[in-house]
This record gives structure tokens, C-alpha cells and sequence, in this order.
């Protein structure tokens, strides 16, 4: 009879997944695996994704503490990935569950980012009750805006960072706080192609060695260097928590992709929440009515006009959403 362990996903690439186990009778904690998933959970309608907290059956032989090298064509792994654990959270893009933290990256030049989109993956993640932390890099490009940008969601109550990854400005102070709160959590890199991000991790992790690609000079996007989400072990040990790379977006599609109801989209601005259900009207939109008292809090400079601009863009797309099967 197979053995159980337990691990956590890393990363899965046509149909197979590595696996670091975190606790087996036969086998040490860091030991990597590469599993299939057990066929029923396409019947299931669902699929392992990286972050997620897995049973794995194994062979009763001994394995390395590496991933076995690629078998040959028609060759199939012996280890099966029998359970997901019940998840904290899963998103569909970046496509990774369990998360913690969400690291969401924007460049302050050479792409100047798009405020709705950095606003929409905010939402995504306050939904989702992923604590969203602000990083933006390339703050040698245009510190002023780099300034602004931090004071914007600093005053809207996220964590915010301002560095650089070419001079080093600002990375020991997000070294420290990565080092202080990852701890036996997973965390994920998110940002627009061409921002730094890939960059930026190899500053802070440099034993990643992740690819990196230069900026298009028409189109101010760069290439997607990463290519699916991995996570990386930021120790040894059982609790040494993950980070993720994930590949680059310039959009999310909230038509297509069913994240959230356009109901949920006020307490995803947490700015917000203070004013709900003050307002005039009970069903109050927030949108345009008299007696709100999110536009009072947006007249009076208390929300940024950038973020109800934002919040007028989702409930647009959002109230002409059509369910999806």
C-alpha cells in the first residue's frame, strides 16, 4: 500500500506538479516530488494550482531530496496527488492558492502604471482577504510620482514601499518586513509586464535567478518572462513560507473571469468601509447619489479621487457582468 505525505504545490507544467513535502513518516521535509493528479478531479471540476496543501500518495521505495529527472515519453510518475486540502483562498490569475500576501507591483515609470488596474487586483485580493502590500519600484525614473503614488495608498491604509532595484533605495526596508511576516505564509509578486518585477526579486532573493527581459521601446510593455507561477521556499523546514512569481498582465477581465458580484465591490475598497451605511439611501450605489456619504468623503480629500475613479470603472463592468457557466 502507498504512503501518505504532505506538501505543498510549487508549480505545475504540462500535467505535472512539484511537490516540497512538509511532513511524511519516510521521507525528509524539503524532499521534492514530481506528481500527477489523481484523474477525478477533472470530474471534480477542479485542479491542483501551486499553494495548495496536497496528500500525496508514494511508492514505498526511497526518493531523492530532488525532483526526478524527466521520464521518457509515455513514462508516467509514480507519486499521485490523491487530496487538495480545503484552501484559504485560490485565484485565477495569477492562478495560485493560499495566499497571504500580495505583493502588487507597479513601476513608477517606463510603464507608467494604469491606476485601475493596480485598483481592480487591490479589490481582487481584498475579496479574496489577501492582505494587498504596495510595492513600486523604479522610483530612480520619477521619485516625485513614486512619492505620490505612496502617499495615495498609504493614506488608503495599505503597506507601501518605494525602491529601487537599481540603486537599492528602499529594498532592506522590504527585506525586513518580508523577513518579519512571511514566516509560514505564502506571499506573491503581481504586476503589469516590464514593471521590475522579476528584477526586483533577484534583488531580494538572489539565489532565484529569475529571467528578466528589457522594455519594448514603442510600446513601453516587456516581455512576460515568467512563464507560470513557482514558488520558491524562502527556507529549510517545515514553516519556511513560499514566495511566487507570477506571470505578468497587462488586464484582468472581470466579465470573463468571475471574481466578485458588483455588491462586494464597496467593501473591496477599504477606504471605504468606514462610510458604508451612512449614506442616505439604503440601496445607495455610491455612483452619483445625493446624500452619499463615500462622494461627501471623496469631496472632502478624505478618498482619493483615484480610487472612486476606479470604483466607477469596476461597478460599470461589473453591473453588465453576464453569469458565465
Amino acid at each position: 500500500m502507498p504512503n501518505k505525505a504532505i506538501g505543498t504545490i510549487l508549480k505545475g507544467v504540462g500535467g505535472l506538479y512539484a511537490v516540497r513535502l512538509t511532513a511524511s513518516p519516510l521521507h525528509p521535509t524539503g524532499t521534492l516530488l514530481s506528481c500527477r493528479a489523481r484523474g477525478s478531479f477533472r470530474h471534480e471540476h477542479t485542479s491542483p494550482l501551486p499553494g495548495d496543501t496536497v496528500t500525496v500518495l508514494c511508492p514505498d521505495e526511497p526518493i531523492s531530496r530532488d525532483i526526478p529527472k524527466k521520464k521518457k515519453q509515455g513514462e508516467t510518475s509514480g507519486y499521485v496527488i490523491d487530496e487538495i486540502h480545503p484552501r484559504r483562498n485560490a485565484l485565477i490569475r495569477p492562478p495560485v492558492a493560499n495566499l497571504s500576501y500580495l505583493f502588487i507591483t507597479m513601476a513608477a515609470a517606463a510603464p507608467e502604471p494604469i491606476l485601475t488596474t493596480i485598483d481592480k487586483l487591490i479589490a481582487i485580493a481584498e475579496f479574496n482577504r489577501i492582505e494587498p502590500v504596495i510595492v513600486i519600484t523604479k522610483n530612480e525614473l520619477h521619485s516625485a510620482y513614486a512619492g505620490e503614488l505612496s502617499a495615495l495608498y498609504t493614506r488608503c491604509g495599505f503597506t507601501c514601499f518605494s525602491v529601487s532595484a537599481v540603486s537599492g533605495e528602499g529594498i532592506s526596508l522590504l527585506d525586513g518586513w518580508i523577513k518579519e511576516h512571511l514566516p509560514g505564509k505564502i506571499a506573491a509578486f503581481a504586476g503589469a509586464s516590464g514593471i521590475g518585477k522579476s528584477t526586483l526579486m533577484n534583488r531580494l532573493f538572489p539565489h532565484l535567478s529569475l529571467s528578466t527581459s528589457e522594455i519594448s521601446r514603442k510600446i513601453e510593455r516587456g516581455r512576460h518572462t515568467t512563464r507560470q507561477v513557482e514558488l520558491f521556499p524562502l527556507s529549510e523546514g517545515e514553516d519556511c513560507g513560499y514566495i511566487a512569481d507570477t506571470p505578468g498582465f497587462s488586464m484582468l477581465d472581470f466579465e470573463r473571469f468571475d471574481f466578485f458580484e458588483k455588491d462586494d465591490l464597496p467593501e473591496t475598497m477599504r477606504e471605504f468601509v468606514p462610510y458604508i451605511g451612512g449614506c442616505r439611501y439604503t440601496k445607495c450605489s455610491h455612483t452619483k447619489e445625493d446624500g452619499c456619504a463615500i462622494l461627501q468623503a471623496v469631496r472632502e480629500g478624505i478618498i482619493p479621487p483615484s480610487r472612486h475613479a476606479s470604483y466607477l470603472a469596476l461597478y460599470e463592468v461589473l453591473k453588465n457582468k453576464k453569469k458565465w457557466n
